[in-house]
């Protein structure tokens, strides 16, 4: 394995796990025993993370994977659980901070150019930072989805690396290859109004924690465009998941959270996951570890149920509808997936960025938008997936 002197390895074996449990399959790095990945068939990659010196009020979130693990390889498989299990061990602290950066983003890169999933686990935010860059030898532009019950652009866009700014740093990085940017569950009292003002001009998109609840199924759409999740354990609130310095009274329940990362899994566009700012030391009870196990399952069993059902032209497994709506020069174009009756819409390229922005052209969509269209509006997702095109 080439990338096996990244990690401590694991004191696990199969033999330890009953025969339907998570943990009696997993393949499992340990002193007698490396995964071959280049030759392995696309699997779900577990990467424990030991930095937090990128945290802002959480110190103590590099203790999380062992005890994360703990709990998730108890968790029971179900029968159509067919992609294989990696966890190829803890990344340690590097000397400095960019150190452990950078064995994140080399790690990611390495899984992602073999068509594995990289599942990242403990440490602060920040690291979604290495993880996006693990994009770049790709030459892909992505789309980022935080869970969050904030933005983290820190105070300016100049601000040091922590796990309160890398949203600044990932969207002043040059080259540059962020399409979209996406929040969810994201809380109005702990956005500053000049936020949500940038978030805006730059269309980005958003879904507060409120209009979540009130129709959850929102969600779907979203993650359904998005290459790289972070999820930051203060999104769930405090009585669900104690078990992180930043977590507060409200946020999403935990099975919500659940739910969330099953749209995740489900995604056939979503590449990378990470959970960060578990803190151990704030989790007497191990319930916020439970639960980040538990969330990684519904990834697990999301990924085994994805239906790849993404739409071409002329494919016979979907409807295409076309919607004249005035002011527009060109009819509005739907498919509708007669796999799964997911929904996706046709934003037209201007002028010749097609090579650039293709992959981007399809945008996930609901029904809702469809039927908005047919009452002569234009969606604002179109609207706004239009504009990132200029």
């Amino acid at each position: 394995m080439e990338i096996g002197f990244y990690f401590q390895p694991l004191e696990y074996s199969n033999e330890d796990f009953s025969k339907s449990q998570l943990g009696s399959t997993t393949q499992f790095h340990t002193e007698d025993f490396q995964p071959e990945l280049i030759e392995a068939k696309p699997s779900i990659v577990l990467i424990g993370v030991q930095e937090e010196r990128g945290a802002v009020n959480n110190q103590g979130c590099s203790t999380g994977p062992d005890v994360i693990r703990k709990w998730l390889y108890q968790l029971h498989r179900l029968p159509y659980f067919d992609m294989p299990i990696i966890d190829l061990g803890n990344i340690l602290e590097g000397d400095s901070i960019d150190d452990s950066y950078h064995a994140v983003s080399a790690v990611s890169s390495y899984l992602l150019k073999r068509d594995h999933i990289p599942v990242l686990i403990g440490g602060s935010q920040d690291l979604t930072y290495a993880n996006y860059l693990a994009y770049e030898d790709l030459e892909q532009v992505i789309n980022l989805l935080t869970v969050d019950r904030k933005f983290d652009l820190g105070e300016s866009l100049q601000s040091d690396l922590s796990s309160d700014t890398f949203l600044s740093k990932i969207l002043l990085h040059q080259p540059n290859f962020l399409f979209n940017y996406t929040n969810i569950a994201y809380q109005s009292y702990f956005v500053a109004e000049d936020t949500m003002d940038l978030i805006d001009k730059l269309y980005f998109d958003h879904q507060r924690l409120g209009a979540i609840r009130e129709d959850i199924k929102k969600v779907e759409p979203l993650m359904r465009n998005v290459d790289v999740v972070s999820f930051d354990i203060s999104a769930v609130k405090n009585s669900d998941a104690p078990g992180c310095g930043n977590s507060t009274p409200n946020g999403l329940t935990g099975d919500e959270a659940c739910r969330i990362i099953r749209y995740a899994g489900i995604s056939d566009k979503v590449s990378s996951i990470g959970f960060y700012e578990y803190n151990a030391f704030e989790d007497p009870n191990q319930q916020t570890a439970q639960l980040i196990a538990q969330l990684i399952w519904y990834f697990v069993e999301g990924v085994n149920s994805r239906k790849k059902d993404i739409p071409s032209e002329g494919d016979k497994n979907y409807v295409r509808y076309r919607v004249h709506v005035s002011h527009e020069e060109e009819d509005l174009i739907f498919f509708k997936s007669l796999k799964s009756d997911r929904w996706w819409m046709k934003v037209p390229f201007p002028g010749k960025k097609s090579n650039t922005y293709k992959r981007h052209q399809l945008v996930p969509c609901s029904y809702d938008d469809y039927t908005e269209a047919c009452q002569d509006q234009v969606p604002e997702l179109w609207f706004k997936t239009y504009q990132k095109f200029l």
